[in-house]
């Protein structure tokens, strides 16, 4: 949706200004001299007829400056986005399984996302600058200057209407929410790759190699067990008062006064 607004409000952009001459002889005025332009806002194209008060003779005038460049790239990125966007979307419903199958699709889409975070971060600001030309290069003050009867001071030159850009602003402004959303997003698509889940696994592989020391020491074996003395049977033997031995074998333990 993001990548929508940032191409529709860029790409589908047309808007223009009106000026007024008023020459010495009014006959000559021309009080609505419209000038249209569009994108991909290629002005030295845009031409125009503005009078010359000299008679009934006009001068064929164009505006200057191409910005075509930043503002095809710009809307290129946005087109591009919403398409692997919506391709990304797809996978992620339908084909879950194949995605994560051998961690490729992961990396694919931390790769693809990293790229196109730099792409809308370089088209944003290249296309912010080509907007502010856009701005200067299509003031009515500045093409008034043009005219060659604004130079002369019998005749007075006015901007009527201004190019409303407010559209234009709006593109530049969606451009660089779309960096931040993709650069958000890198962080949610590392975590899917097989990058994260190995940083992950070194914490329990330590911990299980310090309890398997601790099993395999003498704090887990049973001291008392076969290899102890306390619970063998019979594996003490006392020697009673009159040479004879007291034993507590197998059997149990035989009475003293029998021993005598």
């Amino acid at each position: 949706l993001f990548a929508i607004f940032a191409f529709a409000t860029c790409g589908g952009y047309s808007g223009g200004l009106r000026l007024s001459v008023d020459c010495a002889n009014k006959s000559e005025s021309d009080f609505n001299i419209d000038i249209a332009f569009a994108y991909p806002f290629r002005l030295y194209q845009v031409n125009f007829d503005a009078p010359t008060c000299e008679g009934k003779r006009r001068e064929k005038l164009s505006l200057i400056g191409d910005f075509s460049s930043s503002a095809e790239f710009f809307v290129t990125i946005a087109v591009f986005a919403f398409l692997y966007s919506l391709a990304a979307t797809v996978v992620y419903i339908f084909f879950q399984n194949k995605y994560r199958e051998n961690n490729r699709g992961p990396l694919i889409d931390f790769i693809v996302t990293v790229v196109f975070s730099f792409l809308w971060l370089v088209g944003s600001s290249a296309w912010a600058k080509g907007l502010s030309d856009v701005k200067i290069a299509t003031d009515p003050d500045e093409v008034l200057l043009l005219m060659s009867a604004c130079k002369q001071q019998s005749n007075k030159c006015l901007p009527v209407r201004s190019p409303v850009m407010s559209s234009l602003n709006t593109s530049v402004v969606f451009g660089f929410l779309n960096f931040i959303l993709w650069a958000g997003n890198i962080w949610f698509v590392f975590k899917e790759t097989g990058w994260h889940s190995s940083g992950q696994r070194h914490p329990p592989d330590t911990m299980e190699k310090q309890s398997s020391s601790y099993n395999q020491g003498g704090y887990n074996q049973d001291s008392y067990g076969p290899a102890g003395g306390y619970n063998q049977p019979g594996s003490y033997g006392q020697v009673g008062e009159y040479g004879q031995s007291q034993s507590y074998g197998q059997s149990g333990p035989t009475s003293f006064t029998n021993q005598i």
